[in-house]
């Protein structure tokens, strides 16, 4: 592998880095100040982690799901990126499960936490992913700059998708499996008989800069256009899909439908579809103190609309059933969050599928209130 001089020194510009030119991208990351987050094998699983070198990448695994099912297999090739979305998410470093807010002292002093002075760089963000960093600074943007901070230095090296998984609907999200804007580098996977490369596409000047200290080549015409097949043909694999109505307009009208009392009655209301998801965001707050009462503290930390007390009001708790916590949840996501935030919460990572325990599935769920109601296909975009 060489290095080509500027060829990659503006936004758009493509070259193709080798198994070695990736472990080469995490050093020179490193060496830049960046906290390396990546994907790792680790208690049966491909989680997120700190890397501190290219030997840490789940190479030669990939993951096999379905509702309610997720597990690791062995592949037949190196591929790093040959795996679909695992039990974490991004999210938990942009918007993390508990911050404190502020602490006095005895004296009444009232004090702000330190700032965190990380930079992240994500490696192999995925489409649905990179949809759902997008949707989540737009969310937070409103707390200020205490909620907003993570983003401003962050970098993403995102991963084109290739091989979408049992639960992923991406494609019908309009969040992939090609990954959309806001990545500083772009990569996708090939392995064949010429070996085993990442055509690197650039989307920033600082992704741009950070690629000229990595040894690479230039991209020809034939790795180009065989990277684009590759990714748009994944988008014809998806195991899952959304129906294509208008969400919004058959969740208002399905307030009283049927299939909600059918799904409260499989549902277990434990919340891990909103603790995996990408892009949800709630939290609640307590207040702590130490035993002497010299010290008081307030947190936050993530909550759920599945939560019992999480409508709690002055008069008692707004949704008690099941059926209205589940309802409140998929409205919100795929409906009001429109109103809200001006797109869809949901992304199509497939994670709420994946890891519910009795295997509900919103796409099925959604597809059943459609098929009910009756509606018109929405020829609009999702995005």
């Amino acid at each position: 592998m060489t290095d080509d001089g500027d060829l990659t020194d503006r936004p758009g510009d493509q070259a193709v880095l080798d198994r070695a030119g990736l472990d080469q991208l995490i050093a020179v990351l490193l060496q830049e100040g960046y906290q390396v987050i990546g994907p790792t094998v680790r208690d049966s699983a491909i989680v997120l982690d700190t890397l501190e070198s290219g030997d840490q990448l789940p190479a030669g695994w990939g993951v096999e799901t379905a509702p309610g099912r997720y597990q690791l297999r062995k592949r037949s090739d190196s591929a790093v990126f040959g795996h679909s979305a695992g039990p974490q998410s991004w999210k938990q470093y942009l918007h993390p499960p508990r911050r404190q807010l502020w602490s006095e002292g005895q004296d009444g002093t009232y004090r702000l936490p330190p700032t965190p002075e990380t930079k992240y760089a994500f490696l192999g963000v995925r489409g649905c992913d990179l949809a759902a960093i997008r949707v989540l600074k737009r969310v937070l943007s409103a707390g200020g700059p205490s909620t907003t901070r993570p983003f401003e230095s962050l970098f993403i090296v995102a991963a084109n998708c290739t091989e979408p998984g049992g639960v992923c609907f991406c494609a019908s999200m309009n969040t992939g499996p090609a990954v959309g804007t806001g990545f500083d580098l772009c990569l996708t996977e090939q392995i064949d008989e010429d070996g085993h490369r990442f055509v690197a596409e650039v989307g920033t000047t600082e992704g741009a800069r950070v690629l000229t200290l990595v040894n690479r080549r230039r991209a020809t015409d034939a790795e180009i256009v065989e990277a684009e097949l590759a990714v748009s043909d994944a988008a014809n694999h998806m195991g899952r899909e959304m129906p294509n109505v208008d969400l919004r307009a058959m969740l208002r009208e399905a307030r009283d439908a049927d299939v909600w009392e059918d799904v409260a009655s499989r549902c277990l209301t434990c919340g891990n579809c909103t603790m995996v998801c990408p892009t949800c965001f709630c939290t609640t707050t307590e207040d702590v103190s130490d035993l002497a009462g010299d010290n008081a503290e307030r947190w936050q930390h993530w909550s759920s609309c599945f939560d019992l007390d999480y409508s709690q009001l002055h008069g008692g708790t707004v949704r008690v059933s099941g059926e209205s916590r589940y309802r409140q949840w998929i409205s919100h996501k795929l409906g009001t969050w429109y109103d809200q935030f001006g797109s869809s919460g949901c992304v199509g990572c497939g994670r709420c599928i994946d890891w519910c325990p009795v295997g509900i599935d919103i796409t099925a769920e959604a597809a059943r209130l459609t098929g009910a109601l009756d509606l018109e296909p929405d020829l609009g975009e999702r995005r």
